[in-house]
């Protein structure tokens, strides 16, 4: 997935993306949905290993170089194994990858403000361009000549009929 690329907005095709709009949002839910999904997994497979080292160290202390057994001794033992560094490794990823799809999500959900912002502003003409002022004294001035032009014809036409 291009998180980048799909929350551009081309500002010349609203309507298109507009119509792109749920279509994203569907999509990056679902994916946030699979890497929370993922996430959880990976703590679970993270417990698993910390109660499976948990049982071999009660089971075999000195297999650990441990000579007393205590709480925190046994805590301690667990997160310095290989095994469990490597599965919280993964789980830290995987806890990565499910913020960022979240963050995605929240990027798609801003990209339809955005567009409901950009379609006012559109409404507004805001992207129109500039618009010269009506100079309302000379389309005054145009119109009276027109009036004496139409009534100097007006009179011709009349005298020509007689």
């Amino acid at each position: 997935m291009d998180y980048e690329k799909d929350i551009q907005i081309d500002c010349d095709a609203l309507d298109v993306e507009w119509l792109d709009q749920p279509g994203l949002m569907m999509k990056y839910a679902r994916y946030a949905a699979e890497m929370r999904m993922e996430a959880d997994n990976e703590k679970e497979a993270l417990d698993l290993i910390k109660a499976g080292l948990d049982r071999e160290i009660r089971t075999d202390p000195e297999k650990f170089g441990i000579n007393k057994i205590t709480e925190s001794v046994i805590l301690n033992t667990i997160i310095i194994q290989p095994r469990h560094v490597k599965a919280n490794d993964i789980y830290i990823q995987a806890r990565y990858e499910s913020e960022v799809a979240r963050g995605a999500v929240a990027a798609i959900e801003q990209r339809k403000t955005s567009l409901e912002n950009l379609v006012k502003l559109h409404g507004q003409k805001y992207f129109a361009g500039p618009e010269v002022p009506r100079d309302l004294s000379w389309e005054w001035e145009q119109k009276e000549k027109q009036r004496r032009v139409d009534a100097v014809v007006g009179e011709k036409l009349r005298r020509s009929r007689k």
